[in-house]
């Protein structure tokens, strides 16, 4: 009987790790929005790490996070990085590419609660004085970043 329940257990082991080895290696989420304001004026305040408090989620969720700024004022080169509470983390972001009004990329480093590399696009679509922006965020998943992924969506994780 116990050996009967062993290889269940063992068969089951087996079937989890096989589906989630044949997970997706790479996630992709993305969500738009319009905004009422001509593409410069939105482009700029995605552009400039500074202004980001304004309308920045993890600045609402941890108000006492500590937050720093490196390299260019802004654009191409700009770093900021955050320290904050369980929902926010550990993390560093670098504008990489900065081609106003249009496109802006940046290489987002995750390193607590847990370290995973992801680049986020920001797309800015000129609609008579608003305007269409899109977020979008790619990264990699490993092995256990697939497990989690299987139980709760990445979308639904961002």
């Amino acid at each position: 009987m116990l050996t009967k329940v062993l290889i269940a257990l063992a068969v089951i082991v087996i079937v989890f790790v096989v589906v989630v080895a044949m997970r997706p290696s790479e996630y992709r989420v993305a969500r738009t929005i319009t905004i009422s304001a001509p593409a410069p004026v939105v482009f700029a305040q995605v552009n400039d790490f500074h202004k980001w408090n304004a309308w920045n989620p993890w600045a609402k969720m941890d108000p006492a996070m500590k937050q720093t700024y490196e390299g260019a004022p802004a654009g191409t080169g700009a770093v900021y990085t955050w320290t904050g509470n369980r929902q926010v983390g550990e993390g560093r972001m670098t504008l990489t590419e900065s081609r106003p009004p249009d496109l802006i990329r940046i290489n987002l480093e995750f390193l607590k609660p847990f370290a995973a590399t992801s680049t986020a696009e920001f797309t800015f679509s000129p609609e008579g004085q608003r305007t269409a922006v899109t977020w979008s965020m790619v990264g990699n998943l490993n092995f256990v970043a697939k497990v989690i992924h299987l139980f709760v969506g990445m979308d639904r994780m961002i």
